[in-house]
């Protein structure tokens, strides 16, 4: 079995989900297996070049999980002899001239989102790497989780028959940064730096919908910044200059309703931080992040509106668990070796740039209908 060596430029590991996601639960983890095995019998060795702003930092992640290659230079990083991939996981205002670089070094793009601050930008990437003739990838890791395959599952089946809607609920409390640090970093509550739900959940949205449902034809939105002072990670009060709460409805294709709130100021009270109920004429589905399950018109209660007697009726207990069949990988993972695997053969990616600029629309249009307070329009993006 020959091994193929690859090096992927990985900027922007050092901040939290680009150390935990995508160096440790990703890459190092397919490194921990023993490498990607390919068709024809090879093995791609994925070889991490670590890129950042801090090299006390990069140093301290390099000697931790003993990786020899760092630099603090995008273009040293980028002229180094393995490196054929460049990935990005830094701030999104950043982002962009970073791409363009790696691109015009001939580096295949594989990048988290919001992949730009705007949608001519995404597109102008996306084309960008086109003309390069360069793989290309944006994350859009929540298609992989258990969850949402076992949901994939019913739809692909035909047991919910034709959606009619989707709610979804996503968010938890995330803590002010006063009296217990806050579990999110403060550059998500400035808009300068640019944070904010909207911008960081609605190309979330726009894939899962796309791709699970049908494609997202309108959306009416309203934005909150709850919480409109905050406190840094050295203690210091700060402004909140950024949504910390968006509330929409999106019309898909078909005439389906999707109903998705997406908060950082409210507390749990369901099984999972996300979850999406999907209505059908046949069935109805929840699923989360590692769960779902279904109730079909057949096994369907037929409750009666009494405000005056208790409901006596376990709802819940009512739906029927979606078994696992198999083995769910990590998600960001499952994606990196599918991306990995079409960069070696020459495929293009299904969820390249061009989808990555569908979720900068989204989030950018969300803003819009929010300022304006009117229902918009989503067109159709042009290649």
């Amino acid at each position: 079995m020959t091994r193929k060596v690859m090096g992927i430029v990985m900027n922007g590991v050092t901040g939290r989900m680009g150390y935990r996601q995508h160096l440790v639960r990703s890459i190092l983890a397919i490194r921990e297996q023993g490498g990607l095995p390919l068709a024809g019998g090879e093995t791609l060795w994925p070889e991490p070049i670590l890129l950042g702003r801090d090299a006390r930092k990069l140093k301290a992640l390099a000697d931790r999980h003993g990786l020899s290659e760092w630099t603090t230079s995008l273009p040293e990083a980028l002229a180094h002899p393995q490196a054929e991939v460049y990935f990005d996981a830094q701030l999104t205002q950043v982002r962009e001239p970073a791409i363009r670089a790696a691109i015009e070094a001939g580096k295949h793009i594989y990048t988290e989102k919001p992949t730009a601050e705007d949608l001519d930008a995404a597109l102008g990437l996306a084309r960008l790497a086109r003309a390069a003739g360069v793989r290309n990838g944006a994350v859009q890791d929540k298609l992989f989780l258990p969850g949402l395959l076992k949901l994939r599952r019913l739809i692909d089946g035909g047991v919910l028959g034709r959606i009619l809607s989707v709610r979804g609920e996503f968010g938890y409390w995330v803590f002010e940064g006063d009296w217990q640090p806050a579990q999110r970093p403060s550059w998500n509550y400035r808009a300068e730096d640019g944070g904010g739900m909207t911008l960081d959940m609605f190309p979330h949205w726009r894939y899962l919908l796309d791709n699970l449902v049908a494609p997202v034809r309108s959306v009416y939105a309203h934005t909150a910044t709850h919480i409109p002072e905050r406190v840094d990670e050295q203690g210091r009060a700060y402004q909140a200059s950024a949504d910390d709460a968006a509330y929409a409805v999106f019309e898909l294709d078909g005439g389906v309703v999707a109903q998705i709130n997406s908060s950082w100021t409210t507390r749990v009270d369901r099984d999972e931080l996300v979850e999406f109920q999907i209505d059908g004429t046949e069935a109805s589905a929840v699923a989360g992040l590692r769960n779902c399950r279904v109730q079909h018109r057949a096994l369907t209660p037929k409750p009666v509106w009494n405000p005056d007697l208790a409901a006596t009726e376990r709802f819940r207990d009512q739906w029927q668990p979606i078994p696992d069949n198999g083995e769910f990988d990590n998600g960001f993972k499952a994606q990196w070796e599918r991306f990995l695997a079409d960069v070696v053969s020459g495929s293009d990616h299904p969820w390249d740039l061009f989808e990555g600029a569908k979720g900068v629309q989204l989030a950018e249009l969300g803003l819009r209908s929010a300022a304006e307070g009117r229902r918009l329009e989503v067109p159709e993006l042009r290649r």
